[in-house]
């Protein structure tokens, strides 16, 4: 299942450089397993988008708590699950 996954800074504290490596290497960790499939900034507030695949919403939940800037409260995560739209078969199929 694919989950969207949006920062919330939780704190105005910037990270250190050390903290900000270590989030870097657990998103190459992740990405190496396929978890991450792909990662963004929002252009407007500078704050991380996360494509996932996971079995559900609480297993997104379980692999980002491990994350170091969420361990260390400085950020959290909105979570949505995605499906597939069916928008245009209800309009074409009427």
């Amino acid at each position: 299942m694919k989950i969207l996954a949006i920062e919330k800074e939780m704190t105005g504290s910037k990270p250190s450089k050390m903290l900000l490596k270590k989030e870097a290497l657990k998103v190459y960790e992740l990405m190496k397993k396929n978890i991450i499939r792909e990662i963004y900034f929002d252009k407007k507030n500078h704050g991380a988008i996360l494509i996932m695949e996971l079995i559900n919403t609480a297993s997104a939940r379980k692999v980002l708590k491990t994350m170091p800037l969420v361990k260390a409260k400085l950020i959290d995560f909105e979570i949505h699950e995605l499906v597939p739209y069916d928008g245009l078969d209800r309009l074409i199929k009427s």
